[in-house]
Protein backbone atom coordinates (compact mmCIF):
# COMPACT_ATOMS: atom_id res chain seq x y z
CA UNK A 1 0.00 0.00 0.00
CA UNK A 2 1.40 3.40 -1.00
CA UNK A 3 1.89 5.97 1.77
CA UNK A 4 -0.84 8.41 0.70
CA UNK A 5 -3.30 5.56 0.22
CA UNK A 6 -2.38 4.19 3.65
CA UNK A 7 -2.93 7.59 5.25
CA UNK A 8 -6.34 8.11 3.65
CA UNK A 9 -7.48 4.59 4.46
CA UNK A 10 -6.29 4.43 8.07
CA UNK A 11 -9.17 3.16 10.16
CA UNK A 12 -10.17 2.25 13.68
CA UNK A 13 -11.50 -1.31 13.84
CA UNK A 14 -14.74 -1.48 15.81
CA UNK A 15 -15.47 -5.16 15.09
CA UNK A 16 -14.10 -8.51 16.22
CA UNK A 17 -10.77 -9.65 14.82
CA UNK A 18 -9.97 -12.97 13.22
CA UNK A 19 -9.49 -15.78 15.77
CA UNK A 20 -5.83 -16.00 14.89
CA UNK A 21 -2.78 -15.07 16.97
CA UNK A 22 -0.64 -12.27 15.60
CA UNK A 23 2.69 -13.65 14.47
CA UNK A 24 5.87 -12.61 16.26
CA UNK A 25 7.09 -11.29 12.92
CA UNK A 26 4.17 -8.89 12.66
CA UNK A 27 4.31 -7.85 16.33
CA UNK A 28 7.99 -7.05 15.97
CA UNK A 29 7.25 -5.13 12.77
CA UNK A 30 4.70 -2.96 14.57
CA UNK A 31 6.93 -2.23 17.55
CA UNK A 32 9.93 -1.57 15.34
CA UNK A 33 7.82 0.84 13.27
CA UNK A 34 7.33 2.87 16.45
CA UNK A 35 11.07 3.16 16.93
CA UNK A 36 11.42 4.99 13.60
CA UNK A 37 9.31 7.89 14.87
CA UNK A 38 11.15 11.12 15.72
CA UNK A 39 11.83 11.99 19.36
CA UNK A 40 13.64 14.86 21.07
CA UNK A 41 17.38 14.14 21.26
CA UNK A 42 16.53 10.66 19.93
CA UNK A 43 15.45 9.86 23.48
CA UNK A 44 12.91 7.22 22.35
CA UNK A 45 10.87 7.62 25.56
CA UNK A 46 8.23 5.05 24.61
CA UNK A 47 7.90 1.61 26.15
CA UNK A 48 5.45 -1.14 25.15
CA UNK A 49 3.99 -4.18 26.87
CA UNK A 50 2.68 -6.96 24.61
CA UNK A 51 -0.23 -8.75 26.33
CA UNK A 52 -1.35 -12.08 24.86
CA UNK A 53 -2.27 -14.07 27.97
CA UNK A 54 -5.99 -14.92 27.78
CA UNK A 55 -6.71 -14.44 31.48
CA UNK A 56 -5.04 -11.04 31.56
CA UNK A 57 -7.01 -9.96 28.48
CA UNK A 58 -10.23 -11.13 30.14
CA UNK A 59 -9.48 -9.10 33.25
CA UNK A 60 -8.84 -5.97 31.19
CA UNK A 61 -12.08 -6.69 29.30
CA UNK A 62 -14.02 -6.85 32.57
CA UNK A 63 -12.56 -3.54 33.70
CA UNK A 64 -13.59 -1.99 30.36
CA UNK A 65 -17.12 -3.35 30.76
CA UNK A 66 -17.49 -1.90 34.25
CA UNK A 67 -15.96 1.37 33.05
CA UNK A 68 -18.42 1.69 30.16
CA UNK A 69 -21.41 1.30 32.45
CA UNK A 70 -19.96 3.69 35.02
CA UNK A 71 -19.12 6.38 32.47
CA UNK A 72 -22.53 6.16 30.80
CA UNK A 73 -24.52 6.26 34.01
CA UNK A 74 -22.55 9.18 35.42
CA UNK A 75 -23.61 11.30 32.44
CA UNK A 76 -20.18 12.88 31.97
CA UNK A 77 -19.76 11.00 28.69
CA UNK A 78 -22.70 12.85 27.14
CA UNK A 79 -21.57 16.25 28.36
CA UNK A 80 -18.09 15.70 26.95
CA UNK A 81 -18.90 14.16 23.55
CA UNK A 82 -22.46 15.22 22.70
CA UNK A 83 -21.19 17.82 20.23
CA UNK A 84 -19.62 15.07 18.10
CA UNK A 85 -22.71 12.84 17.65
CA UNK A 86 -24.11 12.81 14.10
CA UNK A 87 -27.34 11.07 13.09
CA UNK A 88 -27.63 11.57 9.34
CA UNK A 89 -25.49 12.36 6.31
CA UNK A 90 -26.67 15.97 6.30
CA UNK A 91 -25.15 16.45 9.77
CA UNK A 92 -21.93 14.81 8.62
CA UNK A 93 -21.63 16.90 5.47
CA UNK A 94 -22.31 20.10 7.39
CA UNK A 95 -19.74 19.54 10.15
CA UNK A 96 -17.07 17.39 8.52
CA UNK A 97 -16.25 15.90 11.90
CA UNK A 98 -17.77 13.72 14.64
CA UNK A 99 -19.10 10.17 14.49
CA UNK A 100 -22.04 9.09 12.37
CA UNK A 101 -24.11 6.73 14.52
CA UNK A 102 -25.41 4.60 11.67
CA UNK A 103 -26.14 1.28 13.41
CA UNK A 104 -28.65 0.96 16.24
CA UNK A 105 -31.22 -1.60 17.38
CA UNK A 106 -34.53 -0.93 15.59
CA UNK A 107 -36.32 -0.09 18.83
CA UNK A 108 -33.90 2.80 19.41
CA UNK A 109 -33.57 4.19 15.87
CA UNK A 110 -36.62 6.53 15.92
CA UNK A 111 -35.42 8.11 19.16
CA UNK A 112 -31.68 8.23 18.42
CA UNK A 113 -31.25 11.99 18.47
CA UNK A 114 -33.07 12.31 21.80
CA UNK A 115 -31.51 9.25 23.42
CA UNK A 116 -27.97 10.34 22.59
CA UNK A 117 -28.32 13.56 24.55
CA UNK A 118 -27.92 14.75 28.13
CA UNK A 119 -31.68 14.61 28.68
CA UNK A 120 -31.89 11.20 27.10
CA UNK A 121 -29.44 9.58 29.50
CA UNK A 122 -32.26 8.32 31.72
CA UNK A 123 -33.90 6.65 28.74
CA UNK A 124 -30.57 5.19 27.70
CA UNK A 125 -30.41 3.42 31.05
CA UNK A 126 -34.03 2.23 30.78
CA UNK A 127 -33.36 0.81 27.31
CA UNK A 128 -30.21 -0.87 28.64
CA UNK A 129 -27.97 0.93 26.14
CA UNK A 130 -25.03 1.22 28.62
CA UNK A 131 -25.30 -2.53 29.28
CA UNK A 132 -25.34 -3.29 25.53
CA UNK A 133 -22.29 -1.13 24.90
CA UNK A 134 -20.49 -2.51 27.97
CA UNK A 135 -21.05 -6.12 26.93
CA UNK A 136 -19.93 -5.43 23.36
CA UNK A 137 -16.82 -3.71 24.68
CA UNK A 138 -15.90 -6.64 26.93
CA UNK A 139 -16.39 -9.16 24.11
CA UNK A 140 -14.27 -7.17 21.70
CA UNK A 141 -11.38 -6.77 24.13
CA UNK A 142 -11.45 -10.32 25.48
CA UNK A 143 -11.52 -11.85 22.00
CA UNK A 144 -8.65 -9.70 20.71
CA UNK A 145 -5.45 -11.74 20.32
CA UNK A 146 -3.26 -8.87 21.51
CA UNK A 147 -3.52 -5.90 23.84
CA UNK A 148 -0.74 -3.35 23.61
CA UNK A 149 0.05 -1.16 26.60
CA UNK A 150 1.82 2.10 25.76
CA UNK A 151 4.03 3.76 28.37
CA UNK A 152 6.42 6.66 28.75
CA UNK A 153 9.49 6.71 30.96
CA UNK A 154 9.20 9.34 33.67
CA UNK A 155 12.79 10.34 32.98
CA UNK A 156 11.32 12.20 30.01
CA UNK A 157 7.60 12.37 30.74
CA UNK A 158 7.56 15.29 33.17
CA UNK A 159 4.20 17.04 32.62
CA UNK A 160 5.34 20.33 34.15
CA UNK A 161 8.42 20.56 31.92
CA UNK A 162 8.98 20.82 28.17
CA UNK A 163 10.19 17.23 28.12
CA UNK A 164 6.64 16.20 29.04
CA UNK A 165 5.31 17.85 25.90
CA UNK A 166 8.17 16.57 23.74
CA UNK A 167 7.75 12.98 24.88
CA UNK A 168 3.99 13.11 24.39
CA UNK A 169 4.46 14.38 20.83
CA UNK A 170 7.02 11.64 20.18
CA UNK A 171 4.68 8.95 21.49
CA UNK A 172 1.83 10.22 19.30
CA UNK A 173 4.04 9.91 16.23
CA UNK A 174 5.20 6.44 17.31
CA UNK A 175 1.59 5.29 17.69
CA UNK A 176 0.72 6.63 14.23
CA UNK A 177 3.65 4.63 12.82
CA UNK A 178 2.24 1.51 14.47
CA UNK A 179 -1.26 2.24 13.19
CA UNK A 180 -0.28 2.84 9.57
CA UNK A 181 1.99 -0.19 9.54
CA UNK A 182 -0.73 -2.35 11.07
CA UNK A 183 -3.38 -1.34 8.56
CA UNK A 184 -0.96 -1.90 5.69
CA UNK A 185 -0.47 -5.57 6.66
CA UNK A 186 -4.10 -6.40 7.41
CA UNK A 187 -4.05 -5.68 11.14
CA UNK A 188 -6.66 -3.55 12.90
CA UNK A 189 -6.36 -1.40 16.02
CA UNK A 190 -8.80 0.15 18.47
CA UNK A 191 -8.10 2.43 21.43
CA UNK A 192 -9.35 1.01 24.76
CA UNK A 193 -10.44 4.33 26.21
CA UNK A 194 -13.17 3.51 28.74
CA UNK A 195 -10.95 2.71 31.77
CA UNK A 196 -9.29 6.10 31.22
CA UNK A 197 -12.68 7.82 30.90
CA UNK A 198 -13.82 6.19 34.16
CA UNK A 199 -10.52 7.10 35.82
CA UNK A 200 -9.63 6.38 39.43
CA UNK A 201 -9.76 2.74 40.42
CA UNK A 202 -10.66 1.52 36.91
CA UNK A 203 -7.50 2.87 35.30
CA UNK A 204 -5.35 1.83 38.25
CA UNK A 205 -6.62 -1.74 37.94
CA UNK A 206 -5.36 -1.77 34.35
CA UNK A 207 -2.03 -0.28 35.45
CA UNK A 208 -1.75 -3.08 38.01
CA UNK A 209 -2.60 -5.79 35.46
CA UNK A 210 0.18 -4.48 33.20
CA UNK A 211 2.62 -4.28 36.11
CA UNK A 212 3.71 -0.72 35.44
CA UNK A 213 6.54 0.37 37.80
CA UNK A 214 6.66 3.78 39.48
CA UNK A 215 9.36 4.85 37.04
CA UNK A 216 6.92 4.76 34.11
CA UNK A 217 3.51 6.18 33.21
CA UNK A 218 0.98 4.09 31.29
CA UNK A 219 -0.57 6.35 28.66
CA UNK A 220 -2.91 4.12 26.69
CA UNK A 221 -4.15 0.62 25.85
CA UNK A 222 -4.98 -0.71 22.40
CA UNK A 223 -6.55 -3.95 21.21
CA UNK A 224 -4.98 -5.40 18.07
CA UNK A 225 -5.72 -8.27 15.69
CA UNK A 226 -6.02 -9.38 12.09
CA UNK A 227 -8.98 -7.71 10.39
CA UNK A 228 -11.90 -10.01 9.65
CA UNK A 229 -13.65 -8.72 6.49
CA UNK A 230 -16.73 -10.80 7.37
CA UNK A 231 -17.07 -9.63 10.98
CA UNK A 232 -20.46 -8.37 12.11
CA UNK A 233 -20.62 -4.85 13.44
CA UNK A 234 -21.37 -4.25 17.14
CA UNK A 235 -24.99 -3.74 18.21
CA UNK A 236 -24.41 0.01 18.38
CA UNK A 237 -21.80 1.32 15.99
CA UNK A 238 -20.69 4.38 14.03
CA UNK A 239 -18.49 5.47 11.15
CA UNK A 240 -16.21 8.48 10.81
CA UNK A 241 -14.67 8.68 7.34
CA UNK A 242 -15.61 12.32 6.75
CA UNK A 243 -13.05 15.11 7.11
CA UNK A 244 -13.31 18.88 7.36
CA UNK A 245 -12.54 21.04 4.35
CA UNK A 246 -8.97 22.32 4.55
CA UNK A 247 -10.18 25.92 4.88
CA UNK A 248 -11.78 24.97 8.19
CA UNK A 249 -8.54 24.08 9.95
CA UNK A 250 -5.70 25.70 7.99
CA UNK A 251 -5.13 29.43 7.90
CA UNK A 252 -2.98 31.68 5.74
CA UNK A 253 -0.39 34.03 7.25
CA UNK A 254 -2.32 34.45 10.50
CA UNK A 255 -4.94 32.57 12.46
CA UNK A 256 -8.52 33.11 11.33
CA UNK A 257 -7.78 33.73 7.64
CA UNK A 258 -8.88 30.49 5.91
CA UNK A 259 -6.41 29.07 3.42
CA UNK A 260 -8.20 28.25 0.20
CA UNK A 261 -5.65 26.74 -2.20
CA UNK A 262 -6.58 26.60 -5.87
CA UNK A 263 -4.60 23.43 -6.53
CA UNK A 264 -5.86 19.96 -5.69
CA UNK A 265 -3.75 17.78 -3.40
CA UNK A 266 -2.11 14.45 -4.20
CA UNK A 267 -4.89 12.81 -2.18
CA UNK A 268 -7.36 13.77 -4.89
CA UNK A 269 -8.32 10.65 -6.79
CA UNK A 270 -7.40 8.32 -3.92
CA UNK A 271 -10.65 6.78 -2.76
CA UNK A 272 -11.52 5.04 0.47
CA UNK A 273 -11.39 1.30 0.06
CA UNK A 274 -14.62 -0.66 0.35
CA UNK A 275 -15.27 -0.76 4.07
CA UNK A 276 -17.03 -2.85 6.67
CA UNK A 277 -17.76 -0.67 9.70
CA UNK A 278 -14.89 1.71 10.31
CA UNK A 279 -12.02 -0.08 8.62
CA UNK A 280 -10.62 -1.02 5.27
CA UNK A 281 -10.62 -4.84 5.04
CA UNK A 282 -7.48 -6.55 3.84
CA UNK A 283 -6.65 -10.22 4.21
CA UNK A 284 -3.40 -10.60 6.19
CA UNK A 285 -2.09 -13.34 3.89
CA UNK A 286 -2.38 -10.95 0.94
CA UNK A 287 -0.47 -8.18 2.64
CA UNK A 288 3.14 -7.30 2.10
CA UNK A 289 5.37 -7.18 5.18
CA UNK A 290 7.36 -3.92 5.53
CA UNK A 291 11.10 -4.19 5.09
CA UNK A 292 13.63 -3.43 7.81
CA UNK A 293 15.14 -0.52 5.89
CA UNK A 294 15.11 2.91 7.49
CA UNK A 295 14.93 6.18 5.60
Amino acid sequence: MELLEALKNRRTTNTRFLEKPISDEHIRTLIEAASYAPSHMNSQPWRFVVIRDEQRRKKIGRVARESMRLVMERGAFWKRYLKYFRFNKEDINASGDGIYIDKLPKVIQPFARYIFSEKGAEWMIKLRVPSILALDSEKLITSSPLILAVLLTKDEFRPQELSGLYSTLALGMAIENIWLTANSIGIGIQFISLPMEAGGDMWQRCVGLVGVPDTHEMIALFRIGYIDPNAKRPTIDWSSTQRKDISGYCFEEQFGVPWQPEAASLFTGITHKETLGNYSPQQPEQAATPTDSQN
